[in-house]
């Protein structure tokens, strides 16, 4: 006795495409010979002239020589409606079918046979609905109902469905044939279905079909697909013959689960037994390479196919066109895809997603638009797949009209063409608009979906609208059909990061914790930018703790995160801790801890790191560069710096950015070779910028160089002559040189600035509370104690640059402006416990000045404290009276 396995129906909804009848080529005009000859009685010769219209296309004249028939109280034989029928099928013409259905009365012999044939019409023309229906009705089912059946829910992939209908035949008493089975185990592998999978093996062998290779190979393959490869080689090992595809199915399943070197050995094993290779066994190898990211070992397996003889399909190149752009390498993709056309492969349409997708990586809208003119001459307009990807590069390109035209041009529009519209809209500002399509959307035959949603608060939140974006996501709590998920939560997160507002960022990211939603890898990714300052050093702690509860670790982007974060709240410690700990790690991960060690002024570490990280065969980057350069400035280096800036483009190919010259004059300046830096600048072959000026700057005013100081605060001034910081600092310049005509037009463009009241701000983290100090700003509370504290700083802790430097800062003398705010946060921090803190934390929105400077030297010498002080210029450690910036900031 067979057990039956219960198996869920699954709602169905299967849309109709009605075709006029003009399409399937019948003529739908009758002429006189027909009305002539349907007065005939003799019935063969009624059936041959129906069969002569039948081979003839010409439907129509049959159908009106059938209501003849029907109104003579004639018969046709079965065999001319069976033929009638399947012209039906050959022409796709649903129309013509309902009106044969509705002279089935007409056939002599209406048997199993003739309903199965009508069956066969309506699964094959698409409207699987009205067939189930007839199937259900049918009193009497063969095994070639069952298999009109059983294929047309194949053909509209509703795997699950095809395996309850085997269990319902089985049910029925019949079992199925050797070219049914493939078609119910291929549904049993594509729906997971092991048990069912097994119960069908077994099957096969008591049917004794275990020696047809097609039912051998598709039980193979349900193992595969399945995930089950002990399974699946033990059966592979037993089988006697073994063909190309019982090869590739274990090769591809071995891929899957990731054991690609076995995957690797398994091939080679059957060139070793020389299974003749294919272009399949090819495109699965290609394939698994291209998605591991492995996209050069790709390139070599096309090329040893290409040396057998085998020649690239269109599967091929698409596998290395999207392989390609999906691993960040969209140039080489495009020479591909330029490639596979001028060898004269004709693209699909996932080779013109894949083509354009990469198009919109690069931003290059001309060849985007080439691609778009070669998708309209090959028929690709009305695919769903290629009108997305045209709508979101147009749209990222800033070409919104013509992203709008394509939107307006695809007739069977789904969620992500709605989507892919409404964030072009959101990504241009346009949110109004992105909000007129939502409406739209609702009132369509696609509603929104969760990710609609959230690209629509996305876009208000990023665009500086948080109220409309809070607005939106309240609303989704409270709708009935979509609810928030975590990419919603992510949204706002991300939203508020983007705006500056940490604090509201982690409040969210609280929020949503205690409202039951479980972070992920994205909500840790947008939530650690708002803790990467050293005031959040608890912050960060606490988010990593999230990390560990969510068993986020395997992420590399996340500890890489991390590491950076932790770094850049003062913790280099735990980053080494990190970053030792896991057992890959990019060029990310190097970088991020480098980047670390020179932000600290660890610049040995940093070069010891760099060194190792070479030694393990990782080519440099950017990235790289920029801090290897920055540690040579911190180690006086000169030579080294400008060897390791020349290889960026002699060894590296790498063109150098702007901050990469910015550095040169670091390196330059930090060693007092200003003419040296003033020559580099003017042999730059970019523009400098302000980055470059205020480099040069900060050496003019360390060394004491006032010609080069002027100039660059001059250029300065002309890049941002609106920043108040900027006019305050050439004042101080102009005065010291001697100008006071030039200061005074400097003066009167600040009395018109109406942001000239700009003071120095300082935050400090005590006992898990972070407090806000002004420039020349008491607390009522503790006036008279920070007075105190002030007032015993011994006098000798005086700046050190009156007869070094250029004495010229951001903010002004604490004669005019009060006491700055950054020695008051210290006073804070010392006052405010019975004994010295050992760590002290302070954010400062503007550079500190020198003699704040050689307080915090002093305070973390005289109270054995570490004080880690953030200004806008870089992150001072001070430790032993000594600082991390070597006093150059």
């Amino acid at each position: 006795m067979m057990p039956c396995m219960s198996v869920s129906k699954l709602p169905v909804i299967i849309p109709q495409k009605h075709k006029p009848d003009s399409s399937s080529g019948f003529s739908p005009h009758s002429n006189n010979s027909t009305r002539s000859l349907t007065k005939k009685s003799n019935p063969r010769f009624r059936d041959t002239h129906l069969d002569f219209l039948c081979g003839n296309g010409r439907l129509n004249e049959a159908i009106t020589v059938l209501d003849s028939i029907a109104k003579q109280g004639a018969k046709v034989r079965r065999n001319t409606y069976i033929n009638l029928l399947q012209a039906c099928i050959d022409s796709n013409s649903i129309h013509l079918a309902r009106k044969l259905h509705a002279f089935l009365n007409l056939v002599t012999e209406i048997d199993v046979f003739v309903k199965t044939k009508l069956l066969s019409v309506y699964a094959k023309c698409g409207c699987l609905d009205d067939a189930r229906e007839m199937f259900e009705d049918m009193r009497e089912r063969n095994l070639y109902t069952w298999s009109a059946m059983i294929g047309a829910y194949s053909r509209d992939q509703r795997w699950r469905e095809v395996v309850e209908l085997f269990f319902l035949m089985v049910q029925d008493g019949l079992f199925p044939d050797d070219f049914l089975f493939p078609k119910i185990l291929q549904a049993c592998g594509n729906c997971g279905d092991f048990e069912a999978g097994k119960l069908m093996h077994s099957l096969v062998i008591k049917l004794g079909m275990s020696c047809v290779r097609r039912v051998r190979n598709s039980v193979l393959a349900v193992y595969v697909k399945c995930g089950k490869l002990i399974w699946a080689r033990r059966f592979f090992e037993s089988m006697d013959e073994k063909d190309g595809v019982a090869w590739n199915s274990m090769i591809s399943g071995y891929f899957q689960i990731g054991e690609n070197d076995e995957a690797h050995r398994l091939f080679d094993k059957m060139c070793r037994e020389e299974i003749k290779l294919g272009v399949v066994t090819f495109n699965i190898l290609i394939r698994s390479y291209n998605q591991l990211g492995q996209c050069d070992v790709a390139m070599e397996m096309v090329k040893k196919m290409e040396s057998l003889g085998i020649t690239p399909d269109v599967f091929t190149w698409t596998c290395m066109i999207s392989g390609f752009a999906q691993n960040g390498r969209t140039s080489q993709a495009l020479d591909l895809f330029k490639e596979m056309s001028f060898v004269g492969v004709m693209p699909n349409g996932v080779t013109i997603t894949s083509a354009i997708s990469a198009c919109t990586d690069l931003k290059v809208l001309a060849m985007g638009m080439e691609i778009h003119s070669l998708a309209v001459k090959m028929g690709f307009t009305d695919d769903v797949l290629v009108g997305n990807s045209l709508i979101n590069m147009y749209s990222k390109c800033e070409e919104l009209e013509a992203a709008e035209r394509v939107f307006d041009m695809i007739k069977d529009k789904d969620v992500y063409s709605w989507n892919s519209m409404i964030a072009g809209y959101c990504q241009a500002g346009y949110c109004g608009k992105a909000y007129e399509l939502f409406i739209k959307m609702q009132e369509s035959d696609v509603p929104p979906n969760v990710i609609t949603w959230n690209v629509l608060i996305s876009g208000y939140i990023q665009n500086g609208n948080e109220d409309e974006a809070v607005d939106l996501f309240q609303r989704m709590g409270k709708n009935d059909k979509v609810k928030q998920n975590t990419a919603s939560w992510n949204s706002l997160i991300a939203g508020y990061q983007q705006l500056g507002q940490k604090n509201n960022a982690l409040g969210v990211f609280r929020k949503m914790q205690s409202s039951c939603f479980y972070p992920n890898c994205v909500t840790i990714l947008s939530v650690l930018p708002a803790c990467a300052y050293v005031v959040a050093s608890n912050k960060v702690k606490e988010i990593h703790g999230c990390v560990l509860r969510r068993s986020l670790e395997p992420s590399l982007p996340v500890m890489n995160s991390l590491i950076d974060t932790y770094a850049k709240s003062g913790n280099i410690v735990y980053s080494r801790t990190i970053f030792d700990g896991m057992s890959s790690k990019d060029i990310i991960t190097w970088n991020s801890l480098i980047c670390g060690y020179v932000l600290h002024g660890f610049w040995h570490a940093a070069l010891d790191l760099f060194d190792q990280m070479k030694s393990f065969g990782l080519k440099p980057n950017r990235g790289t560069f920029l801090s290897i350069i920055l540690a040579h400035s911190l180690a006086g280096m000169v030579d080294l710096g400008k060897k390791v800036f020349c290889s960026i483009t002699e060894c590296y190919q790498i063109i150098p950015m702007i901050e990469h010259y910015s550095a040169m004059i670091d390196l330059y300046g930090r060693s007092g070779k200003l003419e040296e830096a003033m020559e580099f600048i003017e042999d730059m072959p970019i523009e400098p910028d302000s980055s470059i000026w205020e480099a040069l700057l900060t050496a003019c005013r360390i060394h004491g160089n006032i010609d080069l100081a002027v100039l660059a605060i001059e250029r300065l001034f002309d890049l941002e002559p609106g920043d108040v910081l900027i006019q305050r600092l050439i004042l101080q310049i102009y005065a010291i040189c001697g100008k006071p005509e030039d200061a005074l037009k400097v003066r009167k463009l600040e009395k018109e600035n109406t942001r000239r009241n700009s003071f120095g701000q300082s935050w400090i983290e005590v006992k898990n509370l972070v407090y806000t100090f002004v420039t020349g700003g008491w607390s009522e509370s503790y006036s008279d104690l920070l007075y105190s504290w002030l007032q015993n700083v011994p006098e000798n802790v005086t700046a050190r640059s009156s007869h070094s430097g250029l004495c010229i800062e951001e903010e002004e003398k604490e004669e005019i402006s009060g006491i700055h705010s950054e020695k008051l946060a210290l006073a804070f921090a010392l006052i405010g416990s019975s004994q010295a803190p050992h760590t002290i934390r302070i954010v400062k929105n503007i550079r500190m000045c020198v003699h704040c400077h050689e307080t915090a030297k002093y305070v973390s010498m005289m109270h054995h404290c570490e004080i880690f002080l953030a200004d806008s210029k870089c992150l001072h450690h001070f430790k032993n009276g000594q600082c991390s910036c070597g006093d150059y900031w």
